[in-house]
């Protein structure tokens, strides 16, 4: 633990508790102020004028805070993720405010403003967040700009896996890691060499294919030399990250799930995509009927374009985009032939195929594209009517990207396994760098999305989409 995490951890609290003080007060004169007494005039000020409000908005601030720290809001660490923090944050006001609401019923206590809780509400999120925001900005341009608090690593590994962490610390200053030396095999002495000058404290394993005898020796080794030890799980351990003890009679048996989107994941996913899906199509209706009317203008032929693409147990499905090649160029199995003749010429240009060496392929300044269907493809608006194909229930609004079936043949055993859920219109891979990302890593994040999944992680990925699709920044 390094003191700069615990300073900065430790400072939360009463940045926490003055923007509990700072939500209620706003609150409070909002209610007052003329603009909004003359709509629905003040009844409550008599009963609790300003003095005796403000002890009551103490106590609150300090439950607050109380909730905060139950719901791990003041861990220790230097590499916070906003977005989800934000959640927490939310959740955690929510069940203040619930809390306050609660006592104000079970106790009959004379408080009749309900405008006061509900303002009072949305402000803590947002002054906490912001509070929040601050602290976190400040303490990654200290470590970035002075190294207060940096964490001094040694990187183990001789594979592709070291080579990309060390990648990301030289290209993230911010995530608090110095790169101070690299080995490419756990050898004890080198390291005792290592760790006196500069210095080091913490040891990073990136591969994970060591015997468990020369790993216990390195976790030995940091644990007497008080080094933070952290490393990259083996394939066995990732496979039984989702397992589920039962017996058979008298035999003890694990079975290894590939996904948690199972039972009522299953089903809270499910009911989420149909309102979703249903509300945003009602929305945007006239946003589809623009598109299709520019698709016309622009080009003889069918404005929707459609294809097989493998789904959920791999089952095939049709799957609608708008279209935004020339009709005559279109491949897939609804395609032409002379579509479909080109898309295999243009895969192997090698100077034209972005993706080459992976199943995947995407053309540069593909010509077959019209004028209106490269707009729509660059704010992926030509992916519109993927909204009916998840009240379909052959999709979700989350997951990987369906793929189509020339590529799926060359997936491998491992990439296969995505299979088990259904695909999306938006993912973690997609939020992630989009088509940057090679087909190796998107597979990771798609299948880790697939491992991982929650609830949470799903409103994470859709609130985040619009701003990748229109700001681009892939972090």
């Amino acid at each position: 633990m390094k003191k700069s995490e615990l300073i900065f951890s430790a400072l939360l609290v009463p940045v926490d508790f003055l923007m509990f003080l700072v939500a209620g007060i706003a609150a409070y004169f909002i209610r007052i102020s003329p603009l909004i007494a003359q709509w629905r005039p003040v009844l409550f000020a008599l009963n609790l004028p300003f003095q005796r409000y403000f002890i009551l908005l103490i106590v609150v601030a300090v439950f607050g805070v109380l909730v905060f720290a139950v719901s791990g809001l003041y861990n220790i660490t230097t590499r916070k993720k906003l977005f989800k923090e934000f959640f927490q944050i939310v959740i955690a006001v929510s069940a203040t405010i619930l809390a306050i609401i609660l006592y104000v019923f079970l106790t009959s206590t004379a408080f009749e403003s309900r405008f006061i809780i509900l303002v009072a509400w949305v402000l803590a999120v947002v002054f906490i967040s912001l509070g929040r925001f601050v602290i976190n900005r400040l303490q990654k341009f200290l470590v970035k700009k002075y190294h207060f608090g940096i964490h001094r690593l040694l990187v183990i590994g001789k594979d592709g896996i070291s080579k990309k962490i060390i990648e990301q610390v030289k290209r993230q200053p911010s995530l608090g890691y110095q790169l101070v030396t690299h080995l490419s095999e756990p050898n004890i002495e080198k390291i005792k060499v290592k760790i006196t000058n500069p210095g080091i404290d913490e040891i990073m394993l990136a591969d994970p294919n060591w015997s468990r005898k020369k790993v216990t020796e390195l976790v030995r080794f940091c644990e007497d030399n008080h080094l933070v030890f952290k490393f990259v799980p083996n394939l066995f351990q990732i496979l039984t990250r989702n397992s589920q003890a039962e017996t058979l009679g008298t035999i003890p048996l694990i079975e290894i799930k590939r996904t948690v989107l199972d039972g009522w994941g299953k089903i809270i996913k499910r009911i989420f995509d149909i309102i979703f899906a249903l509300a945003f199509i009602i929305i945007f209706s006239p946003l589809y009927f623009l598109i299709a009317i520019l698709i016309k203008l622009d080009s003889p032929g069918s404005v929707i374009y459609k294809d097989h693409r493998y789904g959920y147990k791999k089952k095939k499905f049709k799957f609608c985009k708008f279209r935004s090649m020339r009709a005559e160029l279109c491949d897939g199995d609804f395609g032409t032939k002379k579509g479909n003749i080109m898309l295999k010429r243009l895969e192997k240009d090698q100077k034209r195929n972005i993706r080459k060496g992976s199943p995947l392929h995407k053309i540069k300044n593909d010509p077959r594209i019209t004028k209106i269907g490269r707009f729509i493809r660059k704010y992926s608006l030509d992916e519109l009517p993927q909204f009916f194909n998840v009240l379909k229930g052959d999709m979700s609004l989350v997951g990987y990207r369906p793929h189509m079936s020339h590529e799926v043949e060359k997936y491998s055993y491992e990439q296969q396994k995505m299979f088990c859920s259904k695909p999306g219109i938006t993912g973690l891979a997609q939020i992630s760098g989009r088509s940057d990302l090679d087909f190796d890593e998107e597979v990771k994040l798609d299948l880790f999305y697939i491992e991982n999944w929650s609830f949470k992680l799903d409103l994470i990925i859709l609130l985040k989409t619009p701003f990748i699709v229109l700001f681009s920044k892939f972090k």
